[in-house]
């Protein structure tokens, strides 16, 4: 379930998604099989090869990318969703969740 984002950055995501750029979401995020992560960043491109040599470069294999038909993503959680996130100068986006 995610939850605290508005219309306008799922809409912006999707675009740069669409478009071909590396995109990013962070939101809240609840799942029992990760007790402890309260927040997910997306990590989306609809070119897959593009994605899949983002998250070679991050240590990530491309088997992890969620193949979602016009979304392809891959999800960040825990320390390494903060680690990747201070690479990408976007930390902003995680800290805006944290108290």
């Amino acid at each position: 379930m995610a939850f605290g984002i508005n219309r306008t950055e799922l809409k912006e995501w999707k675009q740069k998604v669409a478009s071909g750029e590396i995109a990013f979401l962070t939101h809240y995020w609840i799942d029992d099989r990760f007790p402890g992560v309260n927040t997910v960043t997306k990590v989306g491109c609809v070119n897959v090869e593009r994605l899949a040599k983002w998250g070679e470069k991050h240590g990530i294999s491309a088997r992890y990318i969620h193949h979602r038909a016009r979304y392809p993503h891959f999800d960040l959680l825990g320390e390494r969703q903060r680690e990747i996130l201070a690479k990408e100068n976007l930390l902003h986006q995680l800290d805006r969740f944290e108290s």
